[in-house]
C-alpha cells in the first residue's frame, strides 16, 4: 500500500515541561496526519465517515521542542467497514513512535456501514507526499 508523508515542527504547546512531546500530543497528531490523507474525500449525504474503534501506540525514542518530525501513515488492510493504518513518527530517519489505528466508516445512523466505492476509490488514489 501507499505512504502517505505528513510533515510536523513540534511546538512548546506539544511538549512537557521538559521539552518532550507530551505522550497524548501524539495521538492529536496522527489524526492530523490522517485528516490530510482523506482531505478531499467527498462522503455521501449524512454518512458520519471514519472514526477510531481502537489504538495501541508504542513509544521508542523521545521527541523535543522544534523537531521537525515526518508522520508516515500507511493503510495496512481495508475491510467491507473498516481500515487498519499504521503511523510512524518519524524524525531525521529514527522511529520515534508506531501507532497502529482500526477505523470504522458509519453512517448517519451511527452504525457501522460498507465503505462506499468513491471513498474506496480516494483512498487507493491517495498522494504520497503530504505537508503541512
Amino acid at each position: 500500500m501507499r505512504t502517505f508523508r505528513y510533515n510536523f515542527s513540534i511546538a512548546y504547546a506539544d511538549t512537557d515541561a521538559g521539552g518532550i512531546v507530551y505522550h497524548g500530543r501524539y495521538i492529536e497528531i496522527a489524526e492530523r496526519a490522517r485528516m490530510q490523507m482523506m482531505r478531499g474525500i467527498k462522503l455521501p449525504a449524512g454518512d458520519m465517515g471514519f472514526v477510531v474503534r481502537e489504538l495501541s501506540i508504542k513509544y521508542m525514542h523521545p521527541m523535543h521542542l522544534a523537531d521537525d518530525i515526518v508522520i508516515e501513515t500507511e493503510i495496512i488492510n481495508v475491510g467491507g467497514a473498516s481500515m487498519d493504518l499504521q503511523q510512524k513518527f518519524v524524525h531525521d530517519g529514527i522511529i520515534c513512535a508506531i501507532m497502529n489505528i482500526t477505523v470504522v466508516y458509519i453512517g448517519a445512523d451511527m452504525r457501522a456501514k460498507r465503505i462506499p466505492n468513491t471513498v474506496a476509490t480516494h483512498l487507493d488514489s491517495t498522494k504520497e507526499e503530504g505537508n503541512d
